[in-house]
């Protein structure tokens, strides 16, 4: 008993300090005992090692040569982005080069800004210009990320300046046969709202890509690839075709090369 009040004594003469006040974050406990601007530091460098850090990725996903019916052509797919794990911004391009019409069929590049939601998806929002044809640009809003399963997908909604609703769904899987030997089949489908004459599109499903690549990547930065590719047309969008005397559905074989850094 004696100890035990000498002990409550002594506490009241002596004065401890205050770890933390309770209306800070639980971070900021080590002010108490450190320069705040020391610590201030140290866990801004801590965050950049744990997820603040801003990387850059720039990929070519698809940069092939397509043989078919129809002749051939150069198709490339790429993206490249800035930013964290939460925010980011995206540029992506695609487009068609006939070899048969030393041309450009269809070209388009996107400027996004991309929002995690989730663990596995992000809000993106921006716009699009159409390089060929037509040079139209567009409000975009779409959605991107891995679903269950390991499905990469990647969907979106365009609203062009002349007010036409159009969307694109891309989803991808990938099959490891070996540690380097890699299948992937690809599904590619678009949609208009309406009929848009300028672009001999109708309403509807208008276009039905599906293809298998088979790719070996020598590093894991460089891949090249082989494979086959179905192209068809749908509704308003084959009928223009038809009127037009092209072919509304053909196989294209497909070499190309997968490449990042």
């Amino acid at each position: 008993m004696i100890r035990s009040i000498a002990l409550f004594a002594l506490a009241g003469l002596v004065s401890f300090p205050v770890v933390a006040e309770e209306t800070g974050p639980p971070w900021s406990m080590a002010d108490a005992y450190h320069d705040a601007d020391e610590m201030a530091a140290v866990r801004k460098a801590m965050l950049m090692h744990h997820g603040a850090m801003r990387q850059v990725s720039v990929m070519a996903d698809r940069l092939e040569l397509q043989s078919s019916d129809a002749g051939d052509a150069l198709v490339w797919d790429g993206n490249g982005w800035y930013g964290g794990d939460v925010d980011k911004l995206w540029l992506k391009s695609e487009g068609t080069y006939s070899l048969e019409t030393d041309a450009v069929e269809d070209a388009e590049v996107q400027a996004l800004w991309s929002h995690a939601i989730s663990p596995y998806f992000d809000l993106q929002g921006g716009i699009r210009y159409d390089l060929e044809p037509k040079g139209r640009t567009h409000a975009v809003l779409g959605l991107q990320g891995l679903a269950p399963y390991w499905f990469e997908v990647d969907a979106a909604a365009f609203l062009s300046s002349e007010g036409d609703l159009t969307a694109r769904i891309e989803t991808e899987y990938e099959v490891r046969l070996t540690q380097r030997l890699i299948l992937q089949p690809r599904v590619e489908a678009e949609f208009a709202a309406q009929d848009i004459p300028d672009l001999e599109t109708g309403s509807g499903l208008t276009s039905l890509d599906a293809g298998l690549r088979l790719r070996y990547e020598f590093v894991r930065e460089f891949a090249p690839y082989i494979g086959v590719e179905w192209q068809g047309s749908f509704g308003g969008t084959a009928d223009y075709l038809e009127a037009a005397g092209e072919e509304t559905d053909r196989t294209a074989f497909v070499a190309g090369v997968r490449t990042w850094f």
